[in-house]
């Protein structure tokens, strides 16, 4: 009987308590260090995790991710944006560049900061003007851009 329960108490501490301390949160710098943005569902941990066999990397996404259901993830807005990025970076970016020259003004409430050694980011203010959120945008589209801040920003006539 003491061997099984030694191999109870062995798959507890394998299986189970790595699940259960997997599900601690970290902050959203800590996570955006580890270079998770945020917008992760967990279900796409549980796909990551069928790809890569790095039980760490996995450990990392589901603490960083956000619980799945229906829309809970569509129905989140904010009152505001800035897009923070190291001007002297820039002309590695030529989308971004592209959407502050010609996209941004759509977006009143969306302001640039330019701070030393940035890497371009979205971060998102609550009501209060509060950071939220923050999204690493490197790689992405001007296109891009455009479409999640028409569906993540309320309008500036809705603040």
């Amino acid at each position: 009987m003491n061997v099984y329960k030694a191999c109870g108490v062995l798959l507890f501490f394998t299986f189970v308590l790595p699940i259960v301390k997997s599900k601690e949160q970290l902050s959203s710098r800590e996570c955006e260090d580890l270079g998770f943005t945020g917008l992760a569902l967990c279900s796409d941990c549980n796909t990551l995790a069928e790809y890569v066999k790095n039980q760490e990397l996995v450990s990392d996404c589901l603490k960083c991710c956000t619980e799945d259901s229906d829309d809970s993830i569509s129905k989140i807005t904010y009152s505001g944006a800035i897009i923070e990025v190291c001007m002297r970076k820039l002309v590695f970016y030529p989308e971004i560049v592209g959407f502050i020259e010609e996209e941004k003004d759509q977006f009143p409430t969306v302001k640039v900061q330019y701070l030393f050694n940035s890497p371009p980011k979205l971060i998102m203010l609550d009501d209060e003007g509060q950071h939220k959120e923050t999204i690493r945008i490197d790689n992405w589209k001007r296109e891009h851009m455009l479409q999640f801040l028409q569906e993540k920003v309320k309008p500036a006539s809705a603040i």
